[in-house]
């Protein structure tokens, strides 16, 4: 349940005679001008509640909690429990991955691993369709502790499976990082980078993925240097998101990209400053794509058309997408970043690190004003810390790993309103 925090009161100015706010209202509309909007409170308390995961059998240590998905009606965690060693918080790890059908009890899934970074992965990014879910997983080892990475599939019993894969499928001299996985009706999608810039894997089960690089519109250019964080499916085919440094520029300008079928890209320029500004993560909301990322010192979200979910833009020249609201505010110390970006019923909750301290953002109108909203527990940013929310029509899930251990929270979800 979201309720407004009780330092959210009216500010020192504003009219509190109902019959002063009656006549400048009246004045308002003779003038012809619109009534002031209310603005939103600024904090919203969300009631958290702990949740229990089960630790697997012959397993103890730190829980990190690194991706939630879910589709459905069923619900996914996954990560990792960490074993200390010589003061290093995540140097022996296990994956581990859970399901639910509430967000309340839990059932740890199977693992097989099938290789010997396999069976010390991470798991990082999830996601799920009808037929179950996909997951990455990395581990960094060899002599440059490069991340080995692989990917994981739900078979029919409900395990999770390693999917054997060439080392340089993910890896090898052409290797940027391996970023997130998405579902779609037609298959999966990973988003992420080569040498040569942005680029995709494509399966259309999880048993076997196929690197697109280099390709026209996705990679490197005359036009400038690409970057890809995340990819979604939209109707009529997929969405990518992320950010160009153009020829002859330092900073980067957001991205994003349309595909049919994840083989044949067409960019979309967004609207840009001469700030450096990304798009990190991107969801639909109603049909319509919102983004949310880097802009100049604090976050901002750019709302794109329904065409721009990958239909025609709305035209010529333009991508149908605009720059909406910006919010909070990068910190001394660290790498600005957003962890995570999900729809709870009409409203946008997103995760954010200012480099210092992970925060919670709530939009109630599509991102154009954001509310910062409370957390169960102090949220610290660094190397071994992490924060994922994750929401769906009843309910939302965050997880919050702050180095020295890890906790799943859940809370009811408002459908509407601010």
């Amino acid at each position: 349940m979201w309720i407004r925090h009780p330092r959210a009161r009216r500010r020192p100015g504003r009219l509190r005679r109902p019959g002063a706010a009656v006549l400048l209202c009246l004045a308002l509309v003779a003038a012809g001008c619109d009534a002031p909007r209310e603005e939103p409170d600024p904090v919203l308390t969300a009631r958290w509640q702990p949740v229990t995961l089960p630790v697997p059998s012959g397993m103890s240590g730190r829980l990190m909690i690194r991706d939630i998905a879910t589709c459905a009606g069923r619900w996914y965690v996954v990560g990792a429990i960490a074993n200390p060693e010589e003061g290093v918080r995540d140097a022996d790890t296990r994956p581990v991955a859970w399901t639910s059908p509430d967000g309340r009890s839990w059932t740890s899934l199977r693992l097989t691993p099938r290789s010997y970074y396999g069976e010390r992965s991470v798991l990082y990014s999830v996601a799920c369709a009808d037929g179950g879910a996909a997951v990455i997983g990395a581990k960094r080892g060899g002599a440059h502790a490069n991340p080995r990475v692989s990917t994981w599939r739900q078979v029919a019993d409900g395990s999770l499976v390693e999917v054997p894969a060439p080392f340089e499928l993910y890896g090898g001299p052409q290797a940027m990082d391996v970023a997130r996985i998405g579902a779609g009706p037609d298959g999966w999608l990973i988003a992420g980078n080569r040498m040569s810039g942005a680029a995709v894997w494509l399966s259309p089960d999880a048993a076997r993925f196929e690197i697109l690089e280099a390709a026209p519109g996705l990679a490197h250019d005359g036009v400038g240097e690409t970057w890809a964080f995340e990819g979604i499916a939209t109707a009529p085919g997929w969405l990518l998101v992320g950010g160009i440094v153009r020829a002859g520029r330092t900073d980067r300008d957001p991205l994003a990209w349309t595909s049919p079928d994840g083989r044949r890209w067409q960019r979309l320029d967004l609207p840009a400053t001469d700030e450096y500004e990304e798009l990190q993560r991107v969801v639909l909301l109603g049909g319509t794509p919102v983004a949310v990322g880097l802009r100049g010192g604090a976050f901002g979200a750019w709302r794109g058309a329904a065409a721009s979910a990958g239909g025609p833009s709305a035209g010529p020249g333009s991508s149908g997408w605009s720059a909406v609201g910006r919010f909070g505010a990068a910190g001394q110390g660290g790498v600005p970043r957003v962890r995570a970006l999900t729809t709870a019923g009409d409203r946008l909750l997103a995760a954010t690190s200012n480099g210092s301290e992970h925060e919670l953002w709530a939009s109630g109108d599509a991102g154009s004003t954001w509310q910062t909203v409370t957390a169960p527990v102090r949220m610290p940013a660094g190397v071994y810390q992490d924060v994922v929310v994750r929401a769906d029509e009843a309910r939302v899930l965050l997880a919050v790993d702050d180095g020295e251990r890890g906790g799943l929270w859940i809370t009811d979800a408002l459908s509407s309103g601010r």
